[in-house]
Formats: structure tokens, C-alpha cells, sequence
């Protein structure tokens, strides 16, 4: 019986994980503008929680190693990463041309830092790929990732580089397949639209659809050549709940687990679709959310957890410190431990909050018509689809910084090809601070860009959970986190899918 996502039941899906958890500790301070609604502060605000609730010490905690130029330029165009690592808000008047061919202005400002903080949550999603394909954990999360509209040649809805695309790419060195889900309340249209006609990667997004940011994810768009079938979208309406939602995602997503059989799963936990969201209109509460965590995380395959979109950020932090409890198997109670953001949090001082009694507009009738839809485009997929054997790309390395280490050159295997830039000058960051505020009940917003982006298409507790409380925060030390360098790819990949 499901028992739901507060409570990790015995079994497969009680047995605790392997966590990689990637955090950069300046990824807090990028700031995207004055009123503007996407807040990195919120991934510092979740590192606290899992620091006070005594989560970090239950994973390997790592500092994400900054992607390069060429990394991104696996999938986004060179033109594209030059600009981004060219542009700062003092030039920015002189490139009104460059601005509006990258669609790079308002929804997607420029600011202070702005490549610096793409490297960084870039590399923390790639590198979680390069965990998982080495088996050195059973699930790696980056918070910081997830930014799931950015396109091949243009910025989009908040997100200037696509993480995802770029750790799935990853992934298919080492599978064969790779599932991607999404349950942000926005359709993943970057990440779709990149994987559109190929059967190896099969998106899957839950989203609101009507007159709604992108304007994409049709329930008729599934696929096109190769990829016919395998691009999923359940379109949703307005008020949406937890049961509603599990009625749909449940029984798709089991069917897609059985039919495409992926080497590897990546679930973007968006946090948007939460009750109470500052752009959305869900009525999810946390516990629902994280039980597509825990349903995803009942297959036992290697699991890339990202964050995504998430406006009222006090929720954001509740819902990504949960769902890290869920990944672990450990359970966290309600009781906040006090910490530094703990004003953030009252009046009330929990880490759930009730969802609203807003109408849900999904009746039951329409949630089954989109089951039934789903299934039978899933019925036309006979089985998992064959791969030719080939050579692949080669594994990407993945060095870590020993603290033990004096020598910083032997970090280095010689018959490794990992090649580091030491010809590359830094790029200087001057990343402006966001006061630390408790977050607003304001419903300022920002545009969204109606217009689907021209991407182009890649080619192609064993017995039980553990109660956790609240960690005293005197008890709390820097030392006792242990944060690694983690190392990207080596020189490159070719815009077209790896072969296995």
C-alpha cells in the first residue's frame, strides 16, 4: 500500500541510498535583479536546512568544478557561450543587437557573475552524471540545476544554460537510455525540443498547458522520426492536488519505467508546482511533491535529482530539504530547527505547510482521457529500443580535490586525457550580495516570453526510515562538511548524441 512521500516504506524502497549532494557555497550570492522572481538565494536557504537538520552528514558533500566553455559547447552554440562569458551590465548597451538575437534582456537579465553562475550550476548537473555513470552513488543531487528552458542558441524563461540537456548527454555515454521527467509547472520545452527525435531519451513533463509560459507541451506532441512516441507531455489545469496528480503520474510513469527500461533516470523537481507558488497555480502540497521523489526512487535506477523553477522561496528550501530526506531515506520532522534563515519560516515554524482550498479545475473525467492517451501512445512502444553497439565517447574523468594532497599536479592521472586550461584567464566576477530578507508575499512578476525559443535538435532503515530531528546549531561546523572539486568533461563533446 503507498504509504505517500512523508513515510519510506520497508522494502526496495525503505533501503537508504547513496547520495551525492553538489553545493556551491557562492551559488546564493547571484542576483538576478531588483523584483525579479528567480532567487538563487533560495539553494542557500536549503543548504541550511539540510545543515540544521543534519542531512549533509548522511551524504558526500561536494563542490561542484565549474564547466567550461567547451563543456557547454556540447550542446549550446559557440556564438551563444561566447556571448554569455563576454557580456556584463557595462556593456551590455553596446550589444542591443547580441541582447535581442539571444533573447537576453528581461526574463533572463544580464548581472553581475552571470557566466560565473552558469559554470557552477551547470557543472554541479554534469558532474552528478559523472558520479552516477562511474557508480559512485545511487543518486546525486543539484538544486542549483534544472534550469529546463534554455535553448541550443537562446536564454529562456530564467534559464540561460540547460544543465539537463547537457548532464543527459552525460548520461548517454555510459546508458543506453535515458528517461527524463519533469514536474515543474512549466513544460521542459528546452529539454525536449533537444531530444525531440531520438528514441534514446524519452521526456516526460507534467505541466500546466493554456494560455500559460512557454505556450508548448501539447498532448499531440510526442515525438518526431526516431523520438516518435517518446516525448510525453500530460498537460494540467489550474488547481491541481496531490491525489488528481498521482492519478496521472503514477500509472504513466510506472508504464514508462516497464516499456522504455532506462539505464538512467533524471527528475527535475521544480518547485513551482507547489500550493502557494508566487507564478503558479498548482495546489500540490510537499509531501505530494516528494512522492514523485519517492515513486521515481522505488526503481532503483541511478537517479539525477535537479531543482528548477520555485518563486515563494521559503516553500522552494521546505520542499528541496524534504525531498533530500526522501533520496536518503531518512525522515525528517516537522519541527524546524532554528537556524540562520529561520525568520523565513513563521509563523508556524514547519516544514509542511497546508496546500489551499482553491478549486481543482482537473476533473476526473479529463485526468482519465489524458491517462488513457498516454497509455495507448505507450502501447505503440513494443519494447525498449535497440542500440547499436559502437565506441562510445570516452568516460568523463572525475577529480576531486584531496585535502591530504600537497602536491595539486598529482591530482592528475598521466594516462588520463583529462586536460585541464591553464592558458585560460579568470573571468572576473563581481557578484552583487542579495540582502537577506524574509521572503514577500508580493505578486510582482516578470513577462514571460510567450515565443518558443529556435533551439536546434541534438543530432542524434534497512526495515524502515530513520527519524532525523533538528541538529543544534552551536553543533553545527564548517569542518564537518567535507566539500570536494568535482571534475567535468575532458575537452568536449560533439552536438551529437554519444553512441554506445
Amino acid at each position: 500500500m503507498d504509504t505517500g512521500g512523508n513515510s519510506l516504506a520497508s522494502g526496495p524502497d525503505g533501503v537508504k541510498r547513496k547520495v551525492c549532494y553538489f553545493y556551491d557555497p557562492e551559488v546564493g550570492n547571484y542576483y538576478y535583479g531588483q523584483g525579479h522572481p528567480m532567487k538563487p538565494h533560495r539553494i542557500r536557504m536549503t543548504h541550511a536546512l539540510l545543515a540544521h537538520y543534519g542531512l549533509l552528514q548522511h551524504m558526500q558533500v561536494l563542490k561542484p568544478f565549474p564547466a567550461r566553455d567547451r563543456d557547454l559547447c556540447r550542446f549550446h552554440a559557440d556564438d551563444y557561450v561566447s556571448f554569455l562569458r563576454s557580456i556584463t551590465p557595462e556593456t551590455q548597451q553596446d550589444q542591443i543587437r547580441q541582447l535581442k538575437r539571444f533573447n537576453v534582456g528581461e526574463d533572463c537579465p544580464v548581472f553581475d557573475g552571470l557566466y560565473s553562475f552558469c559554470q557552477t550550476y551547470a557543472g554541479g548537473s554534469v558532474g552528478g552524471s559523472v558520479k552516477l555513470n562511474h557508480g559512485l552513488c545511487d543518486i546525486a543531487i543539484n538544486w542549483a540545476g534544472g534550469l529546463h528552458h534554455a535553448k541550443k542558441c537562446e536564454a529562456s524563461g530564467f534559464c540561460y544554460v540547460n544543465d539537463i540537456v547537457l548532464a543527459i548527454l552525460e548520461l548517454l555515454k555510459q546508458h543506453e537510455r535515458v528517461l527524463y521527467v519533469d514536474i515543474d509547472i512549466h513544460h521542459g520545452d528546452g529539454v525536449e525540443e533537444a531530444f525531440y527525435a531520438t528514441d534514446r531519451v524519452m521526456t516526460v513533463s507534467f505541466h500546466k498547458f493554456g494560455d500559460y509560459f512557454p505556450g508548448t507541451g501539447h498532448i499531440q506532441d510526442i515525438g518526431h522520426g526516431n523520438g516518435k512516441y517518446y516525448s510525453l507531455n500530460v498537460p494540467l489545469d489550474d488547481g491541481i492536488d496531490d491525489e488528481s496528480y498521482h492519478l496521472l503520474f503514477k500509472p504513466i510513469m510506472g508504464k514508462v519505467m516497464e516499456v522504455f527500461r532506462p539505464g538512467a533516470v533524471v527528475l527535475q523537481c521544480g518547485a513551482d508546482s507547489l500550493s502557494g507558488d508566487r507564478l503558479g497555480c498548482f495546489n500540490l502540497s510537499i509531501k505530494g511533491h516528494a512522492e514523485c521523489v519517492k515513486f521515481m526512487r522505488s526503481f532503483n535506477v541511478p537517479l539525477l535529482l535537479l531543482g528548477g523553477g520555485g518563486y515563494t522561496i521559503r516553500n522552494v528550501a521546505r520542499c528541496w530539504c524534504y525531498e533530500t530526506g526522501v533520496a536518503l531515506g531518512v525522515e525528517v520532522e516537522d519541527k524546524m530547527p532554528e537556524h540562520e534563515y529561520y525568520e523565513y519560516f513563521g509563523p508556524d515554524y514547519t516544514l509542511h505547510v497546508a496546500p489551499s482550498n482553491m478549486e481543482n479545475k482537473n476533473s476526473r473525467q479529463m485526468l482519465e482521457e489524458i491517462r488513457n492517451d498516454l497509455l495507448h501512445n505507450l502501447s505503440k512502444l513494443q519494447h525498449a529500443p535497440s542500440v547499436p553497439f559502437q565506441e562510445r565517447p570516452p568516460d568523463t574523468e572525475a577529480p576531486e580535490v584531496d585535502e591530504d594532497q600537497v602536491d595539486g599536479d598529482k591530482r592528475w592521472d598521466p594516462d588520463s586525457d583529462m586536460d585541464v586550461d591553464y592558458d585560460r584567464k579568470p573571468i572576473p566576477s563581481r557578484v552583487k550580495r542579495e540582502a537577506v530578507e524574509p521572503d514577500t508575499k508580493d505578486k510582482d512578476g516578470l513577462k514571460g516570453v510567450t515565443e518558443r525559443g529556435k533551439g536546434c535538435e541534438v543530432g542524434i532503515d534497512e526495515n524502515g526510515s530513520t527519524k532525523v530531528t533538528g541538529v543544534n546549531p552551536v553543533e553545527m561546523e564548517e569542518t564537518s562538511v567535507k566539500m570536494e572539486e568535482e571534475g567535468t568533461n575532458k575537452g568536449g563533446v560533439d552536438q551529437v548524441l554519444p553512441k554506445t
